[in-house]
């Protein structure tokens, strides 16, 4: 007796799943180039910024707009971090699915999260540009 459903393509040359071979998790990924890497390690960066800034706001992440199936994807700090620590050891993004019934009032964007970020260091310096005239 056969546990597992008979494969419907097996042996077929137009197997709609035979590329998902390649994206084996153990397969060589090209490294990250240097610029790549730089950039991932200022995201990393400013997440922390953003984290300090946002979570007392009740913040709890950042959404971004899947390029592959145009979704948007619900990222928690802690989750978000891990991915781009991924990236930076593998070489290559972790798969990832849509977050289950997330509330969209505690996920900002990556753009929003720069602006705040940008307008409360603008205001910091304001103040102490005030105060050397």
């Amino acid at each position: 007796m056969q546990d597992e459903p008979i494969d419907p393509f097996n042996g077929d040359p137009t197997d709609p799943a035979s590329g998902l071979d390649d994206l084996d998790e153990d397969a060589e990924a090209e490294p990250l180039t240097d610029a790549e890497r730089q950039d991932v390690l200022e995201d990393l960066s400013d997440l922390e910024i953003y984290q300090a800034l946002l979570s007392p706001t009740g913040i709890r992440g950042l959404v971004i707009e899947c390029e592959d199936c145009h979704e948007p994807h619900y990222f928690d700090w802690d989750l978000l971090r891990g991915n781009l620590r991924h990236l930076l050891s593998s070489g290559r993004p972790r798969v990832h699915e849509p977050a289950y019934d997330p509330d969209p009032e505690h996920y900002v964007t990556w753009e929003y999260a720069r602006g705040y970020a940008d307008g409360v260091h603008d205001t910091l310096t304001e103040g102490n540009e005030d105060e050397k005239d």
